[in-house]
């Protein structure tokens, strides 16, 4: 029911309701008293966002990419993943800042902008991706615990683990969102140092002497040829880091958006948290990626160490090649803290993806069931038990299908993207249709080309992941599955979405619905001013928070 000037009204009595869930055409319209709460402050989803981001990727996958391309294109890989990201985030900060309703997730906006059976493949996709990281990130937490040579067996760490994570999102969000800062900013803390450890070490001060700066850039070289030679070889070398960069980064913008409804002050923080992501993200993987090729050679033999430990870091193999004792204990902990903090950020991700979707009738409808505190029980348990496929590391056969399992959550990532990036050009293009873009709250720069830009190159991404195996002396049918069986898993669910309800291809412009919602949240967020410090150390305070 509509008021005059087209906003939602109350609520009639003959409106389906989902629990206490108003859902109106299947769409959440307004929430009530016991479902999602706001327990999520400013610091909590920007260090949930770039805590999401670091993850033992930067620690120990970029030391794999720099032996298979050597140091340039790593550097390169991650600086064009990091534009990438930044623009995504982007979109996503913009939609979700316009209505940061409780319950929101991606796919509520895609069945809104787009399409019913987009936003039921995007749903699902993101869920099995979520819930196979944090099996992921419980293996890489036990594997780094066996670095210290401790006779508890493997199985009994990934437990602990997996309870841990249970614990800190079952209880109550702001137990969530508190954990998840203090892990972030562990994390922080140590790249922080490793930085500036790294640039002392380039400059001569490292115990052994000598300022090494960019000679390994001569010697073995910036670049290591991949799949070609000359030109080719250095592109497809470029092209390989790019796409490699990407697992570090897939799903971490999203969480953000994800936690939109569930934040104090939504259209203050939010756009907050989006704005500092990218200078935050330049100092930790744009700086980190170049420090790391400088430090060590990619011909190093220790890149190439089979182990999933700090064996493996390139961090750790500068530190040694430098001459330093005793910091590979402490680097270890910080990657088990990387590793602890994703598994527990896939796992709110994951969960508050399939209660939306059990709210919008995609998901049995049970696992909309929530706590007087806002949590939805169902859906966090649902997703931490898919979560125990980590046992199958106990054993070798089973550690390979798991691993099969995780590369295919990768590109589920990308796969997301390009569908949240549709969404978006959607969204404004109806937005722009109602006249309504100056009503826009948070608006970014340069869209709505940026947003077209790199759906082109996400799309590319997704295509060419697995370009190598079609090298003859590279083919291989498991690594070929790997990088394509999601793209006909992920058109399989919305064909057979599409087949089973016959929903339109797309929404037309003049039918996507821009207005409910907005008269609430305007009203909500109406009093929602940026805090004045008192003084310096305040000011401070709220520039990290």
């Amino acid at each position: 029911m509509k008021d005059e000037g087209g906003y939602l009204d109350s609520p009639s009595a003959d409106e389906a309701q989902a629990g206490s869930q108003v859902v109106v055409d299947g769409i959440i319209v307004l929430d009530r008293a016991a479902q999602l709460q706001r327990g999520l402050k400013s610091r909590h989803i920007q260090f949930m966002a770039l805590g999401g981001a670091i993850g033992t990727g930067l620690f120990v996958g970029s030391g794999g990419i720099l032996a298979m391309v050597g140091p340039v294109p790593l550097w390169l890989g991650y600086l064009s993943m990091m534009l990438v990201v930044w623009i995504v985030m982007n979109t996503i900060a913009e939609m979700t800042t316009y209505l940061p309703m409780k319950g929101i997730t991606l796919p509520y906006f895609t069945e809104r902008y787009v399409d019913k059976s987009l936003a039921f493949a995007l749903g699902w996709n993101y869920w099995y991706a979520y819930a196979i990281l944090v099996a992921a990130e419980a293996t890489a937490g036990s594997i780094l615990l066996e670095y210290w040579d401790t006779p508890v067996p493997t199985a009994v760490w990934i437990t602990i683990i997996l309870v841990v994570c249970l614990l800190l999102n079952i209880i109550a969000v702001e137990v969530f969102g508190e954990a998840e800062f203090w892990f972030a900013s562990i994390k922080l803390i140590t790249i922080v140092g490793l930085v500036i450890m790294g640039i002392v070490i380039m400059a001569g001060g490292a115990p052994q002497g000598g300022a090494i700066g960019f000679k390994y850039w001569n010697n073995p070289g910036a670049f290591k040829e991949y799949v070609g030679t000359g030109a080719t070889g250095r592109f497809t070398a470029y092209w390989t880091a790019f796409v490699r960069a990407g697992f570090s980064f897939i799903t971490s913008p999203e969480l953000i958006g994800l936690a939109a409804g569930e934040t104090v002050a939504p259209r203050r923080n939010i756009p907050k948290a989006a704005r500092r992501f990218l200078a935050r993200l330049a100092l930790f993987y744009g700086v980190s990626s170049l420090i790391i090729g400088c430090l060590v050679p990619y011909n190093d033999p220790q890149l190439l160490s089979p182990e999933s430990n700090a064996n493996a870091s390139p961090w750790v193999i500068g530190i040694q090649r430098a001459g330093i004792g005793s910091l590979n204990h402490v680097i270890n902990a910080a990657i088990l803290t990387s590793a602890w903090s994703a598994g527990n950020a896939f796992l709110y991700s994951g969960s508050r993806i399939l209660y939306s979707m059990a709210v919008t009738g995609q998901a049995p409808s049970f696992l909309a069931k929530t706590t007087p505190r806002g949590v939805p029980y169902a859906a966090v348990l649902a997703t931490w038990a898919f979560g125990l496929l980590a046992y199958l590391n106990v054993s070798e056969n089973g550690a390979k299908v798991f691993l099969w399992f995780s590369n295919i959550s990768t590109i589920s990532g990308f796969i997301a993207w390009i569908v949240v990036l549709i969404t978006y050009l959607r969204f404004r293009a109806a937005m722009t249709y109602n006249g309504m873009m100056d009503a826009l709250p948070f608006r970014t720069i340069a869209q709505p080309y940026a947003a077209w830009f790199t759906l082109l190159i996400v799309s590319l991404l997704t295509l060419t992941n697995g370009f190598q195996v079609f090298s003859p002396s590279r083919w291989n049918y498991q690594d070929f599955l790997a990088a394509y069986i999601t793209i006909p898993a992920f058109l399989l669910l919305y064909f057979g979405h599409k087949l089973r309800f016959r929903t339109p291809f797309a929404k037309k412009l003049h039918e996507i619905d821009v207005l409910t919602g907005k008269k609430e949240m305007d009203e909500f967020c109406a009093n929602d001013h940026e805090p004045v410090p008192k003084n310096i150390v305040q000011k401070v305070w709220f520039w990290i928070a």
